[in-house]
């Protein structure tokens, strides 16, 4: 054998040992292999993560600021690129980085999907309304599956920040008021983002987000103040957030606020000490959009240097397009103001999520065309989010069952400018989707042919245009087609008014004060009820709103919010009786936004109420209570509680009821459990949801079900931010809403 064939078998021997042992490498392994080979520069560049900034068709851009983010890439000096989209975009960018750069280190690519990619979800807070944990998985997987065919692998949600205030706009993308429901629907969104392996095609990681407590911003303003003390941290803000980072959430998202004195970007209690340390967090954490250069705007920071100091000493592991990290890092570090092994952490974080998502086996693997047009706006999709949109909704009134409607001889008048909006539906946060997609409300009742459709919009609920930061301008002064759709209503035997916020008038930025119908809206249904008192009112909105005229006068109410891609299928099913309402409220509806924050999990005060006197804590001019509770919704029949039965063993307590479908019609009803622990070291909420379960009744129908109470669900964390299970009395609470049912009391020893 000659000396050039045993040379030649002998690198083909160690090809496949090296490549063997590679396989053999754990995941750890292969990103400490990788870290030893890597400059600083190369290090900090997996830190930085950039926005979209160029036509990757075209040439190289030659605008400053463009081309440094270009020869960026180039360098292996970005992470990360969020807002670019498509296989197309995305194969071209990811070339730029895996071959240019010196070490190959492929990028991951971001986008905000937050309830849904093309085709659309309910808005989130509407989802929650379904109490359907099955159903908000596969909504999220949906998804994922059309964000991974379009190229990206990485979503900034779910957004699981609790929120008391109707006021603040992203009320609409969280999970509403309660940390028990928002814990359980975090976890399954991060189910139906990340699903059961991250190296599958079909998978994309999920953020958890905002952390922390930016869903109680001062005056329900967006990016305001927050301070709050230890008791609501730990007992309200953090179980959604812990409950995702149970589930395997690989990647966390700090918030905009200052919480107690300290911005979140630069707080190492939340980042370092809870997140990485108390909770054993080993993905890594991103900035909000430029809340490291935020750091200084708080008051925080003297220089973009000291705000990269502060952020990366906390724990902030990548920047969201601040250019602090990329620009500043090397020289606090070689200055010691940083040490290189909080670098190399953050680093390891990053790599291994890129291991995890097969990125380095192939960083391509998520840019197939065929899959992408396979897989956008796919009819099972379709047919899934209006299963989804049909739970979402909620029927808050109906008197002399106005609904469902006859589905034929009948002449339904069909009112409101939001009745034949095909974009309004789709809500706020759909970047990603095309506009002027949903089924109109319009389109779905025309789906109906037995009765005589009658449509007069009415007053325009929107004048101008949406500006790029989607200011909406609500017409206030323009009655043109008033008087038409008041003589419309007139010739009707039922009205159907379609009314709310326009698609834009919640989200992020957009906090209102007042949380009534916008516009001309409340005048228009005042006029229409003037001449035929046979009205529904279907609500489309993206937050709880304060309609008490409504609530008073309108004998039929349906909360629709914004539904998405389906919207108008989802409601023309459920006015004709298609599909039964089960929806259930994640947030309490104020009589007056005078009420808000209101909640249903509030505390006693010192003073008992109520008294026949004036010092008690309450209003002189409106009632404490909600106009409709949290976990408040009808059905087109009605349910019976009884036989509820207490078993306590140690610190386990098991609860039987009975529940009776007393009505003619099939339903579904979310059969919901409340506790309250008397006396504790720390005083706790007047009730807490501690379990539900969503059950189907025929007409007559009895079923038993049950329910088991451990610590878990016993305990909350003390000011000393220890869980505890404490001995006593408690009372226990189930029913079909916060604030009607049957009640007893237990005792743990």
């Amino acid at each position: 054998m000659n000396q050039t064939l045993i040379l030649v078998l002998n690198c083909i021997f160690l090809f496949f040992i090296n490549e063997l042992t590679a396989q053999d490498m754990s995941i750890d392994q292969k990103v400490d292999g990788l870290l030893s080979k890597m400059t600083l520069e190369e290090k900090i560049g997996q830190m930085n993560q950039y926005s979209s900034f160029y036509d990757v068709t075209g040439p190289a851009p030659s605008e400053a600021n463009a081309k440094k983010k270009y020869d960026h890439i180039k360098g292996g000096l970005v992470g990360s690129m969020l807002n670019v989209k498509g296989v197309e975009e995305i194969r071209k960018m990811q070339k730029l980085a895996v071959e240019n750069s010196r070490l190959g280190i492929p990028m991951i690519f971001a986008y905000d999907i937050i309830h849904g990619y093309k085709t659309l979800s309910p808005i989130p807070l509407a989802e929650s309304a379904s109490w359907d944990l099955e159903a908000i998985e596969k909504s999220a997987r949906i998804a994922a599956t059309e964000a991974a065919a379009a190229g990206l692998n990485w979503t900034f949600a779910p957004m699981m920040d609790v929120s008391r205030d109707a006021r603040w706009g992203r009320v609409m993308e969280g999970a509403g008021e309660d940390p028990y429901l928002g814990s359980l629907i975090a976890a399954a969104r991060v189910r139906g983002f990340q699903g059961d392996d991250l190296s599958a095609s079909n998978t994309i990681l999920a953020c958890a987000k905002h952390f922390a407590a930016y869903g109680f911003a001062e005056a329900g303003r967006d990016y305001n103040t927050v301070d709050i003390g230890l008791s609501t941290l730990y007992n309200i803000v953090l179980p959604p957030f812990k409950a995702a980072q149970e589930a395997g959430v690989r990647t966390f998202m700090n918030s905009f606020n200052e919480l107690n004195g300290i911005p979140a970007t630069a707080d190492e209690f939340l980042q370092r000490e809870i997140l990485k340390g108390e909770w054993g967090f080993e993905g890594f954490v991103v900035s909000d959009w430029g809340s490291v250069k935020e750091i200084a705007y708080h008051g925080q920071a003297e220089s973009e240097e000291h705000a990269t100091e502060r952020a990366v000493n906390a724990g902030s592991d990548m920047d969201m397009e601040s250019y602090y990290y990329v620009n500043h890092i090397k020289g606090l570090v070689e200055s010691g103001k940083i040490e290189e092994a909080k670098i190399d952490d953050a680093v390891k974080r990053i790599l291994r999520t890129k291991f995890e998502l097969g990125l380095f086996d192939d960083p391509y693997k998520y840019c197939d065309e065929e899959r992408e047009k396979t897989m956008i706006y796919h009819d099972d999709h379709m047919k899934a989010v209006l299963d989804i949109a049909k739970k979402s909704i909620v029927l808050l009134k109906n008197e002399d069952n106005l609904l469902p409607l006859p589905k034929s001889g009948k002449k339904v008048a069909l009112i409101g400018a939001l009745a034949d909006d095909k974009n309004s539906p789709l809500g706020s946060w759909r970047i990603a989707s095309d506009d002027n997609t949903a089924i109109s409300v319009l389109e779905g009742m025309k789906a109906y042919k037995g009765n005589e459709l009658l449509h007069s919009a009415g007053p325009a609920l929107v004048n101008g245009e949406v500006s790029f930061v989607m200011q909406v301008n609500i017409n206030k002064d323009d009655r043109s087609g008033m008087e038409e759709a008041v003589a419309t209503a007139k010739d009707a035997d039922v009205v159907v008014m379609v009314l709310g916020e326009h698609g834009f008038q919640s989200g992020e930025g957009r906090s209102r004060t007042k949380l009534d119908l916008p516009g001309l809206q409340q005048e228009l249904l005042e006029a229409v009820y003037a001449v035929n008192k046979n009205v529904v009112l279907v609500l489309m909105n993206g937050r709880p709103l304060a309609i008490s005229w409504a609530a008073e006068h309108i004998p039929t109410i349906i909360e629709a919010w914004q539904l998405g891609t389906q919207s108008g299928h989802a409601i023309a099913q459920v006015l004709y009786g298609d599909y039964n309402p089960a929806g259930k409220l994640p947030m309490s509806f104020p009589r007056t936004v005078g009420q808000v924050p209101i909640y249903y999990n509030n505390k006693h005060t010192g003073r008992r109420y109520p008294e026949p006197v004036v010092f008690w804590s309450h209003y002189i001019d409106e009632e404490n209570s909600p106009l409709y509770p949290f976990g408040y919704g009808l059905s087109y029949t009605t349910f019976e509680y009884k036989n509820l039965n207490v078993k306590v063993q140690g610190k386990k307590v098991d609860v039987e009821v009975t529940v009776q479908n007393t009505g003619s019609l099939a339903g579904e009803e979310v059969v919901q459990l409340y506790i309250r622990d008397r006396v504790a070291s720390v005083t706790r909420p007047v009730k807490e949801l501690k379990g539900f379960d969503k059950i189907m009744l025929q007409a007559g129908e009895s079923k038993k079900v049950s329910f088991t109470l451990t610590e878990q669900e016993l305990g909350f964390y003390n000011n000393q931010r220890k869980f505890v299970v404490e001995p006593g009395f408690f009372d226990l609470m189930v029913g079909g809403n916060s604030a009607d049912g049957l009640s007893t009391e237990f005792e743990i020893e």
